[in-house]
Formats: C-alpha cells, sequence, structure tokens
C-alpha cells in the first residue's frame, strides 16, 4: 500500500490554506451571493462562470466543469502531483508534511520522477563543464559571437555536447543512472540496441521550470546539422505544451507589469543580458493555453515580440486570442530592421529596444495593420478580400463599445460606409453563434450518452445507472451524515451494487474516510480530471432542493433497478429535455 497523509493533517491543511486566498493568486476574484466569482483559468471565457465556495472550500467552473479543492487547483495550475501540491500549499502556511512510510515498490515508483530530475540536472551540468573544454571551442566562439558574456553564459547555464556520440551517456552512466533512466529523460536514445546521446553537435540551453528543476534541453546545431534546433520530446516530467523558456526567471521576478513573449532562447538569453525584464519564450511550439497560463500568473500585461517574418505575423495572429482568452492585455512590438529582438538590440542597442517596449502596439491594430499591408486596397478584389478579413478580426471582439471603435477605424481606413461593414460582422457573428450552438447541441447529445467520456467509460450503455450513482455520491458528498447509515446497513448499498467502476471507486474512497469525506481528501486517489467530475457531482446535488436520506434511498433503488434491465431506453427523452432547457 502507498504511504497516505493522515486525514486529520489534511483537514488541518485544507482549513488553513484558505481557498479565497489560495485561488486569489491567479484570478481575479469577486464577492457575489456567498461565493466568489471570476474567469476561469482553465478555459478562455468572457463572462465569470468559475465559483468558489469558502463554506465548503472548493472550487466549479460551470463553464468546463473544472472543480475541486486547493490542492486540486494548485496541482492543475502548477502542473505538479498530489504530493508536490500539498507541499507546496503546506510551505506557504508554515506546515510541516508528515513523513509518510512506503512498501518498497511504492517508493520505487514514486522516487523514478526524481531520479530524471537528478539525471536532467546531472547532464545541465556535465554540459555546462564540457563548454569550457578545448574541445568545445567551436561551440564557445559561437556563443561568443552571438555576443554572449560568460556571465550571461552562466546565469542561464549554457553548455556544449562533447565530440564522442555517447559522451553523455557514458557520463551519465558512470554517475549511476541507467540506460533506461537516460532514454525515459530524453538525454539518451536506444536505436538497434545501440543507447547514444541525443544531443550532439550543438550548443545546449537547459529548460528549467519555475521551481528550477531542468526539465529537458534544447540544442542549436552548428554546421549543416539538421535540424537546425532540437528539443527534448515529451518524457514523465517535460511536455514542452506545459512550460516556457526562463520560467526560473520569471518565478523571481513577482509582480511584472508585463512580459515580453519571443520566439525563440537566444531573444530571451539577448533581452536578459541587455537588461530587460520579465521575458520567456515557448519551447520550438506555437503559443498554447498552458503557457498563457503561466504568464498570467506574473503578470497582467503580455507583450509580443515575434519574428517580423510572414511566419512570425502568422505565430502573432494565432497566440492573440489565446492570450486574451487567460484575461491578458496583448500589444505588439514592431521592430523596423531587424527580424528579431536579438538583431534589433545587436543593430540599435538596448536603449532603443526598450523605447520600442514603451510605444508597443495593441493588438487589434497590429492585427489591422497586418491585413491591410497584404492588399492593394485600390483595386476593388483586394479590398474586398481585406474587409472580409478585418469582419473576422472584428467578429473576435466580445465588448459592444469595442466592437463599434474599430468598425468606424476600419470602415475610414477601407473608404466605406460604417453601417454596411457592421452589418457584415453582425451576419458573421450571427453564423457564428449558428455554429457554436449546433456544437453545443451535439456535444450535449454525446455527453449525455457518455460518448467520449474519458473519466468513466463505463458510461456508454449504463447511463441511467451511472446517473443514480453519481447522484448517490453528490448526496454522500454533500450531506457525510448519511454516510454512517450505509455503514450500518440502514440503507442497503454496497460497492458490487454499482455498474461503473469508476463510480465504485468513488463510493469506495468515501466508505473508507474517517469521519467527514470531502473533495480535497479525495486526491490521494483520484487524478485532476477525476477530481472535476467527483465536484461536479456534488455541485448538481447542491442545486437541488432536496439530499435526505429518502432522496438517497430513491437513488439507490434507480441503481438496483437500472442495473437489473440494463438497458437506456430512457435516454433519448432525456436528451430532448436537455436540449429544451438550453434553448429557453
Amino acid at each position: 500500500m502507498a504511504g497516505r497523509l493522515p486525514q486529520a493533517w489534511l483537514d488541518e491543511l485544507r482549513d488553513r490554506a484558505d481557498i479565497v486566498q489560495v485561488v486569489s493568486r491567479y484570478v481575479q476574484l469577486n464577492p457575489k451571493g456567498g461565493r466568489y466569482w471570476g474567469l476561469c483559468p482553465f478555459h478562455g471565457e468572457k463572462t465569470p462562470s468559475f465559483s468558489v465556495n469558502p463554506q465548503r472550500q472548493m472550487y466549479y467552473c460551470f463553464g468546463c466543469h473544472a472543480g475541486g479543492s486547493a490542492i486540486t487547483f494548485v496541482m492543475e495550475m502548477e502542473h505538479l502531483d498530489f504530493m508536490e501540491a500539498v507541499k507546496l500549499l503546506a510551505e506557504q502556511v508554515h506546515m510541516e508534511v508528515p513523513e509518510l512510510t512506503h512498501s518498497r515498490e511504492d517508493a520505487e515508483s514514486k522516487s523514478r520522477k526524481e531520479r530524471l530530475y537528478e539525471a536532467n540536472r546531472q547532464c545541465a551540468r556535465f554540459f555546462h563543464a564540457q563548454l569550457w573544454k578545448k574541445e568545445s571551442a567551436q561551440i564557445l566562439e559561437y556563443l561568443h559571437g552571438r555576443e554572449l558574456s560568460d556571465s550571461t553564459i552562466r546565469v542561464f547555464g549554457l553548455g556544449a555536447t562533447p565530440p564522442q556520440s555517447d559522451g553523455a551517456t557514458r557520463a551519465m552512466r558512470e554517475l549511476g543512472f541507467t540506460d533506461d533512466e537516460l532514454v525515459s529523460a530524453g538525454i539518451s536514445v536506444r536505436r538497434e540496441g545501440r543507447v547514444y546521446d541525443m544531443f550532439r553537435q550543438r550548443a545546449i540551453f537547459p529548460i528549467i521550470d519555475a521551481q528550477g528543476r531542468v526539465l529537458g534541453f534544447g540544442g542549436r546545431a552548428l554546421g549543416d546539422v539538421k535540424p537546425k534546433y532540437l528539443n527534448t520530446g515529451d518524457t514523465p516530467i517535460f511536455n514542452k505544451r506545459l512550460g516556457v523558456f526562463a520560467a526560473n526567471l520569471l518565478k523571481k521576478q513577482r509582480g511584472l507589469k508585463r512580459v515580453i513573449l519571443t520566439e525563440g532562447y537566444m531573444d530571451v538569453i539577448a533581452l536578459v543580458q541587455a537588461g530587460v525584464p520579465g521575458v520567456c519564450a515557448t519551447l520550438g511550439t506555437a503559443l498554447t493555453t498552458e503557457q498563457a497560463r503561466i504568464m498570467a500568473k506574473y503578470t497582467k500585461k503580455v507583450i509580443l515580440s515575434y519574428d517580423s517574418d510572414e511566419a512570425g505575423v502568422s505565430a502573432a495572429k494565432r497566440a492573440i486570442p489565446i492570450l486574451t482568452d487567460a484575461g491578458l492585455e496583448v500589444k505588439m512590438l514592431r521592430m523596423e530592421g531587424a527580424k528579431d529582438p536579438d538583431e534589433y538590440i545587436k543593430k540599435f542597442g538596448a536603449a532603443r529596444f526598450k523605447t520600442l517596449i514603451d510605444d508597443s502596439q495593441g493588438k487589434l491594430d497590429y492585427l489591422c495593420d497586418s491585413v491591410l499591408n497584404k492588399y492593394n486596397i485600390l483595386i476593388p478584389e483586394e479590398k474586398l478580400k481585406a474587409a472580409d478579413e478585418l469582419c473576422e478580426v472584428v467578429c473576435g471582439i466580445w465588448s459592444d463599445v469595442e466592437r463599434e471603435i474599430y468598425i468606424t477605424r476600419i470602415a475610414e481606413r477601407l473608404s466605406v460606409e460604417p453601417a454596411n461593414l457592421k452589418r457584415d460582422v453582425e451576419r458573421r457573428m450571427r453564423r457564428k453563434r449558428k455554429d457554436e450552438d449546433a456544437e453545443l447541441r451535439r456535444k450535449i447529445v454525446s455527453d449525455t450518452l457518455g460518448y467520449g467520456d474519458r473519466v468513466n467509460r463505463d458510461f456508454v450503455g449504463n447511463a441511467k445507472a451511472a446517473r443514480a450513482e453519481e447522484a448517490i455520491i453528490g448526496i454522500l458528498l454533500l450531506r457525510p451524515e448519511l454516510v454512517p447509515e450505509i455503514r450500518k446497513g440502514r440503507v442497503s448499498l454496497a460497492a458490487d451494487d454499482f455498474v461503473t467502476q469508476f463510480n465504485k471507486r468513488v463510493f469506495e474512497a468515501i466508505l473508507g474516510c474517517e469521519g467527514k469525506c470531502d473533495i480535497g481528501l479525495l486526491g490521494q486517489d483520484f487524478s485532476v480530471e477525476e477530481i472535476d467530475r467527483i465536484t461536479a457531482m456534488q455541485v448538481k446535488r447542491a442545486s437541488l432542493t432536496k439530499n435526505d436520506l429518502d432522496v438517497l434511498a430513491d437513488n439507490v433503488r434507480t441503481l438496483k433497478s437500472a442495473a437489473a434491465e440494463k438497458n437506456g431506453t430512457d435516454e433519448l427523452e432525456d436528451i430532448k429535455n436537455l436540449l429544451n432547457i438550453k434553448k429557453k
């Protein structure tokens, strides 16, 4: 059995780590009706559907259905496992985490990730030491040629690969790491029975998270080696979608007025060396929602400093809505005479670049300019194409006032009547809403039948029984004083009565709790996605007026009846009811 934290200790952590304070570090909350409301940090939205209930010490989003306790929230926001989130919260409220005893198997499983972190840390040290050796002179010369000082090289821990194809692999073996560990960490690759280095003939850029852990590496090739840039692939401790380069430096600079987001490692390093704070880069991919959330923890404004070529403009267009949905104000840096920040600083100096930051352009002006620069609006056909693209841009503006302002501004630049442009925008918005409604209806049908249900895969074909199970679980979480009625046999219900394995696990966990069982205590046994579902069960029951012993008994009877019948004849009628509610 895995070591477990005492329930009394978790209860104290829950009481000390008040969920309103925890969530407020990431989300701006406003009190309303005994709860706190804000824009959900887990999906893009324009009106608040994310609620925090201080009485129950839980959060729930009525839009994306994310929910749980303070522990779950930290797990999701910081991409931590249960124990890592518990340690972080305990540190914040000055509580000492009790020592846990583990079986040998559990201890080995638990330490696997720590071994991979340590392998990466040691490998980063190896690469950095290698940089100063004679055989790495070409790589050091390359970094110096990019005008990086030795001090900057040390700050970022830059390194070099050894000349041998398995130099790093052999060095890590000597430190006690196995080939399986090195392959799992992304340090080495295994092909045709051989294990050798992942990175060869490259300058090395360690990727470090906000906790100071080395997650992986980026490698920049010298000469004709392809690809030019190579990043560690997804590993048990690294997913390039979930982090940003220089996250460790961002954490040290909390309270930033703005963060500058660049496309590459060298841009970040050049800006930091030039004395520009608050800089990060994506990890060789298009910007993701998770990366936008990371930046939203440190600032309310992001300035995009992407390359000025066509690919950079396209990347900026994709990034703007993602950053906006994360609640960030977005501005654009326009660089004339250079393709990226690194080149601009070399040509014009750091002082002039800092002036550009102050003069950064609003996102919609940037989008409008990028469209108008593509077309010759003196030609009618080109003017129509520009108008069509700009209407699409304006459709993405939520505020009526802001949309009106930009319609007027665009109409002036196109020399068309604002009223005509407004009608085109409104037609396009109606079409979008219709498509969104159709997709929502499809999703309601799919969700009701349980198709695509990754949490409870047994839902399909057992919907009636599964809904009764969810009602039972929701009632027991809402009214924990009813749990003893089941333990004492006054309500005839056992785990084997459950049809779906997921709900059976939840029921067993509730019965296994000492005294009161809440969402926070289930985090030791369930994933964040599973906790979302369990929270939704409790929230759904809380919206109903009756959750007493009689209602519990009714749902037990329904479950047993549905399990015996095991047919889904009632489901189409349920779908119709859901769709009719949605239409109102």
